[in-house]
């Protein structure tokens, strides 16, 4: 028995019982309101805190992860079913029956992502500290991140969909900042709009659903709405995980509001690692997790969510294919990542446990790879291009054996981390869908090309440096978090796994089963190491042991789309984009012809009518009297009419 199960059963009730906070779990408010004053005090302290400013951001996250690992060790002195703790702390909007207070829920979903943020995102402010400090805006960063953090808790913790949503602003907010925190560049300022943009599209979801939650339940609490998801209509239910799930696609970077992603690693290094890896993208994972007891009775919204993580899984994976750009290739793999998370909580109880399993991990290898990422290009001047790159192995060993950790930990290659979340997630597939089963499959081996693609281009092979370049290892400062990250990334995935461990965590939340299938056990993990071997030699012959070319070849057809990110910038022009700038421009004539002109047109006419008018107003008594006899005749003329 693992020391996180406690007494798992299977609960009744889609919501577990909640437990009004004392003692040690009364810290939880300080989770969020420890990095929110590190970004108070570093963004109006101005710069006079420059010289302290970045020590205080790391101090604030180091502190709330402090305090997350006291309220960890507190839930596992709980019983299963007593793990679910509510912290009241004032009221907020109370309109006739719309009563929605400031909650904070510590449950084990929400304490998995509290650990993930606070730990992930203490390691990536050490990691700022070097790659930053010859900025002169460093301060303002950390005060950045340190929002970011704060939004991103406050987004977990909260106990009604109203204030998740204002974390899930605050996060979007924080994102842009930091996307385009070198808002001097061109392609930063475009990038970090572009991001806000997209994002603002899946929040008309998310606010759509809040609206129909309450209109369906009269409550926008977890405990109301999931509580009473199954007396609801099948009807309503499926509006609301359709729009919940247009939340988690533009949150998440998945179809068809994927494009951002991309764009997004103009920001600095870390800001893809906090951002693009831990945490902001998982925001839309976390959401239909969540939201499970909706999803399990609305079938068609399920399907939905299987679909779209199917249709990002392959689409992230094969635009990784084709990228030179290190960050932009870890981007595509992202999106893919995610791609498999989701489709994995579309599976229902079968899955959701394992997406959050891979959710978790992957924040481990993936920030360690954008972070190694960012000590290859701090090594080479700021180069991006792979093939630039090539033999850095001998002059970045310790980057080398670091990013290696998470190359194979994404590959799936035991015992490292993801060999344990991701076949889960195909076994998981296969026992619900075998059309499902096989995509997970196929993004299996092409991960294994992409990636050892990326692995060969940066540290194998032959040298391809500018003459300039003099590429060297990071300082301690930026290589410890990585080393740790390295280090999660090849044993977290068998910890966690022994004897059931994570997932007998989450069972009281996430009400999970136990895959079915009809193959033996052996044979689904077996396929994708052999399709994972195929897809890494496939890679590993051209890239690592031949020469590759400076400049890329311009490749077929599915390469040259895969380079224009299969074309979703385009689509959006002609389909979001150019209708749109058609509508405004009609609406404009509309106004200033039709709505402006019968305005006018009515303003004309009764201005024209009153100076006739006045024309009438001479001044002289003789016409007024003439006017006043005329008008008698007419009156007199008549009546006499009348009466004959």
């Amino acid at each position: 028995m693992s020391p996180f199960s406690g007494a798992v059963t299977r609960a009744a009730e889609a919501v577990p019982t909640a437990v009004a906070a004392s003692g040690t779990f009364q810290l939880i408010w300080l989770l969020i309101a420890l990095p929110l004053a590190g970004a108070a005090i570093l963004l109006l302290a101005g710069r006079r805190s420059d010289r302290w400013g970045h020590w205080l951001g790391v101090l604030a996250s180091t502190a709330s992860f402090v305090v997350a690992v006291v309220l960890f060790v507190g839930l596992l002195g709980e019983s299963a079913d007593q793990r679910t703790i509510t912290q009241h702390l004032f009221d907020w909007i109370a309109v006739g029956t719309f009563d929605v207070p400031v909650d904070l829920r510590l449950d084990q979903l929400s304490m998995t992502f509290v650990l993930l943020i606070t730990g992930v995102g203490t390691l990536i402010h050490v990691y700022s500290v070097g790659y930053m400090s010859h900025d002169r805006d460093r301060r303002r960063f950390f005060g950045y991140l340190n929002l970011f953090v704060a939004s991103m808790l406050l987004l977990v913790l909260a106990d009604n969909y109203l204030l998740l949503y204002v974390g899930w602003e605050g996060v979007g907010l924080a994102s842009y900042l930091l996307i385009g925190f070198w808002y001097f560049k061109d392609t930063a300022a475009v990038a970090s709009k572009k991001a806000f943009v997209v994002n603002r599209v899946g929040d008309v979801g998310l606010s759509l659903a809040v609206m129909i939650m309450f209109v369906t339940f009269g409550s926008v609490t977890f405990d109301g709405v999931l509580g009473s998801a199954s007396q609801a209509s099948e009807q309503s239910l499926t509006w609301i995980g359709l729009a919940l799930l247009l939340a988690a696609a533009g949150k998440s970077a998945q179809f068809p509001l994927q494009s951002w992603l991309l764009d997004a690693m103009e920001g600095p290094t870390p800001v893809s690692a906090l951002i693009h890896a831990a945490t902001m993208v998982t925001a839309g994972v976390y959401l239909i997790v969540r939201s499970g007891a909706i999803f399990d009775a609305a079938p068609a919204a399920r399907t939905a969510v299987i679909v779209v993580g199917a249709i990002t899984l392959l689409m992230g994976a094969i635009i990784g294919c084709a990228k030179d750009d290190i960050k932009k290739a870890l981007a595509g793999s992202t999106m893919s990542q995610i791609g498999y998370m989701i489709l994995a909580a579309g599976l229902g109880p079968v899955g959701y446990s394992f997406a959050i399993f891979h959710l978790l991990l992957h924040g481990f290898f993936k920030a360690d790879m954008f972070l190694g990422a960012g000590s290859v290009m701090h090594g080479m001047n700021d180069q991006v291009n792979m093939r630039r790159y090539g033999a850095l192995r001998t002059v970045m060993k310790v980057t080398w054996i670091t990013f290696a950790c998470g190359w194979l930990a994404i590959l799936g290659v035991p015992p490292f981390a993801g060999f344990y979340s991701k076949d889960k997630i195909i076994e998981a597939a296969f026992s619900v869908s075998t059309a499902a089963g096989i995509v997970t499959l196929l993004g299996a081996g092409i991960t294994a090309f992409y990636m050892t693609r990326l692995f060969a281009m940066t540290f194998h092979g032959e040298a391809r440096w500018h003459d300039d370049a003099h590429p060297h290892e990071s300082p301690w400062i930026m290589m410890f978090p990585v080393a740790v990250l390295a280090l999660l990334s090849a044993v977290a995935g068998f910890v966690l796994n022994y004897n059931n461990m994570f997932v007998d965590w989450l069972e009281p939340v996430t009400h999970g089963v136990e895959p079915s299938l009809s193959v033996a056990g052996w044979v689904v993990p077996t396929t994708a190491l052999v399709l994972v071997a195929i897809g890494a030699a496939l890679a590993w012959i051209p890239y690592a042991t031949r020469p590759v070319p400076l400049v890329a070849p311009a490749g077929n057809l599915l390469t040259r789309a895969a380079r224009a990110d299969l074309y979703g910038d385009a689509v959006n022009e002609a389909v979001f984009m150019r209708p749109g700038q058609y509508l405004t421009r009609w609406l404009v004539w509309f106004d200033n012809r039709v709505v402006d002109g019968v305005v006018n047109g009515t303003a004309a006419t009764i201005g024209g009518l009153s100076g006739r008018t006045r024309r009438l107003q001479t001044g002289f008594v003789r016409s007024y009297a003439l006017s006043m006899l005329g008008g008698a005749a007419v009156v007199a003329a008549a009546l006499v009419l009348v009466r004959l």
